[in-house]
């Protein structure tokens, strides 16, 4: 079916996270949890020093993460609840066979996630093509063990019901 790998190669950019329950962490990216005696406990950081400087980093922060968790699902190849967390536009974009069929076309011959970091996450109220909102899109520089350098690019929006779900996703 040609229009998967076209719909994949544009980006599937409009459509990936609307999970209605959280994600979890994979044990492989995190460490459990440990509960250490209040003396143990680190100091927390002063306010100020965590605090965004404007409401636009904030949003750009909390997009960020939403991108960031979606993307452990692909990495864990859990397709399917990758295209049930996404956004309502995605899913309505990328019907769950063609997602099913596509997505492992993708990502299968990058080989085993290695390591994933941010370079850039930007907040916008418009984007081509969509009505207004709150988007923003995050592009990483991640390491596979068949590809050494992949541009992923998420772009999250924030629902009505105030969670931020992927909208688009691409990988080269």
């Amino acid at each position: 079916m040609r229009l998967v790998p076209t719909m994949l190669a544009l980006g599937l950019a409009l459509a990936v996270v609307a999970a209605p329950a959280q994600i979890k962490p994979s044990p492989r990216y995190s460490s459990p949890s440990l509960t250490l005696p209040p003396s143990a406990a680190p100091a927390p950081a002063p306010a100020a020093a965590s605090a965004p400087k404007n409401p636009d980093e904030e949003l750009a922060r909390a997009g960020q993460t939403a991108a960031h968790g979606w993307l452990l699902l692909l990495d864990r190849k859990d397709w399917g609840t990758a295209w049930d967390a996404s956004s309502q536009v995605f899913r309505q974009s990328v019907p769950l066979p063609a997602w099913m069929d596509g997505i492992p076309k993708l990502r299968d011959p990058f080989g085993a996630f290695i390591e994933r970091q941010p370079v850039d996450a930007t907040y916008k109220t418009t984007l081509p093509g969509r009505p207004a909102g709150d988007y923003v899109t995050v592009l990483f520089k991640s390491r596979f063990a068949n590809k050494a350098d992949v541009e992923e690019t998420v772009t999250t929006v924030r629902e009505p019901d105030g969670r931020w779900r992927v909208t688009g996703y691409t990988a080269r």
